[in-house]
């Protein structure tokens, strides 16, 4: 019996995004709130310049692992627990 590979370019993209210690960091602090916060807020948090936090949180974004709106010149981020929750969850009924 073979198996067959993964069936989502998305599921792809989220363990990419899942692989690397500032994006889990990153995603550790949003799970700790329950509401949207600023990305500076959550640089300064975590320690990371601007520029890397820019990096990360696109990364995210295009995972699927948060979600962004700007307003003004922030943006705005929060964790999407139903990525989570399709992707990660039901990691072995993709395999």
């Amino acid at each position: 019996m073979t198996k067959q590979p993964i069936k989502t370019e998305q599921t792809i993209q989220v363990f990419k995004a899942l692989a690397d210690p500032v994006r889990l960091e990153i995603l550790q602090y949003l799970n700790g709130l329950d509401h949207e916060v600023a990305c500076g807020e959550v640089g300064a948090a975590i320690g990371i310049s601007k520029t890397s936090g820019t990096y990360h949180f696109k990364i995210l974004q295009a995972a699927g692992l948060i979600t962004a709106r700007k307003e003004a010149r922030e943006k705005y981020v929060a964790i999407d627990r139903g990525t989570f929750d399709t992707v990660v969850s039901h990691f072995w009924d993709q395999l």
